[in-house]
């Protein structure tokens, strides 16, 4: 019985002692919180790795901006049906295309005009224009 409650005491003293090293532990902040260099490197990774496809995405197409619009109405024909329309597909810099397609009764025209800076060495018709204008952010 002595036995029994001698072993009985020192699983509490155990117990409380884990316990106690247990909320020293949680007081503590962990070593290096708030300090970059302190974390894995499988975060820091992560970071560059994010850092990296935010750069590439910059280059990528990301603002479009479509106006569609019945060009000869102003020259008294009527084709109807809004069936022109100017695209602007450009990055994050403002560089890329302004597409466009005019449709008549009888024929349809394509053209392509290169845009740098959310503007175009060429001249843009002002349905052009609107369209990279709704393009940009």
């Amino acid at each position: 019985m002595v036995r029994v409650t001698f072993l009985v005491v020192v699983s509490l003293l155990v117990a409380l002692a884990a316990l106690a090293v247990a909320g020293l532990g949680l007081r503590r902040p962990p070593r290096g919180a708030g300090d970059v260099d302190a974390l894995p490197e499988d975060v820091v990774g992560l970071r560059q790795e994010v850092a990296a496809l935010r750069a590439e995405a910059a280059g990528a197409v990301r603002h479009l901006g479509v106006v569609r619009y019945d060009a000869f109405a102003a020259h008294g024909q009527d084709v109807g049906g809004r069936l022109s329309w100017s695209l602007a597909l450009l990055d994050d810099a403002g560089d890329g295309v302004v597409l466009t397609a005019i449709h008549g009764r009888s024929e349809a025209r394509s053209y392509a005009k290169s845009v740098t800076g959310w503007r175009s060495d060429q001249p843009m018709s002002p349905e052009e224009e609107e369209a990279v204008a709704s393009a940009k952010p």
